[in-house]
């Protein structure tokens, strides 16, 4: 059974909270996802195995937690991830899947002080501009105008509706656009199959950030998921060794 806390904004956020050693593992989801999914889950485990502090949660409008999915934003998520590590003291390391990369990326430009490290795998960054907005058709502008949501079609079940607002309010919370520093050990997954994130984007944000640790892993034939126990393993390896190097 989930925990709760309610955000400064009134969000009720629904999560787990695995007690052990700092700094305390946190991860961060992807768009419509929750905590329940393979990779929150495998790190969980993992985190209790090594006797490490562990975090997942739900962003607002997503699992267990309060709001409705179409009613939130990036810079929703965003304070709903900040006010979740006010459930944990001293630094973190942040495992941030797909969205949640990009959110991890928002954290770690608001609160430095906080993050001792961060795993990105197959983060999104910037999705909603540049990969829906600029995906989208001149009738599907003037819809999302009109109408205020466009429906588009996901594979992994109903369509995602998009709104106006996801749209306009991700504009403020772009990070590909001013510069990125991550002045901690940083560990970019990537793999080559996806077919929601492209290579192109990793290799952009690898080039874009600015830090003294910075790796990127191409794992050939991975998809979007990257939930395979190939991908689970090089997860944990990665969150181990930018730990290592972290506490160094």
């Amino acid at each position: 059974m989930a925990e709760t806390f309610t955000t400064p904004q009134g969000r009720r956020i629904a999560y787990h909270l695995t007690a052990g050693d700092g700094p305390a593992v946190v991860f961060l989801g992807g768009f419509k996802s929750d905590m329940q999914g393979t990779k929150a889950v495998y790190l969980e485990d993992w985190a209790r195995a090594q006797g490490r502090a562990f975090l997942r949660f739900d962003y607002s409008g997503h699992g267990e937690s309060s709001e409705t999915f179409t009613d939130g934003s990036i810079g929703d998520w965003f304070e709903d991830a900040s006010a979740a590590l006010g459930l944990i003291e001293g630094p973190v390391v942040l495992v941030g899947s797909s969205m949640g990369g990009w959110i991890s990326l928002l954290v770690a430009r608001a609160m430095p002080d906080r993050v001792a490290g961060l795993v990105t795998i197959a983060a999104a960054p910037d999705f909603t501009e540049v990969s829906m907005w600029a995906g989208f058709s001149e009738a599907q502008k003037a819809e999302l105008d009109s109408a205020g949501q466009v429906a588009l079609p996901s594979e992994y079940g109903e369509p995602y509706v998009i709104t106006k607002r996801l749209i306009e309010e991700g504009r403020d919370r772009l990070v590909l656009r001013d510069p990125l520093p991550l002045p901690f050990p940083v560990r970019f997954l990537q793999g080559t199959a996806d077919a929601d994130v492209d290579m192109a984007v990793a290799l952009r944000l690898m080039d874009h950030a600015e830090g003294p640790d910075m790796r990127l892993t191409l794992v050939d034939g991975a998809d979007h998921r990257f939930s395979d126990d190939t991908c689970l393993d090089l997860i944990a390896a990665s969150v181990t060794e930018v730990l290592d190097r972290a506490m160094g």
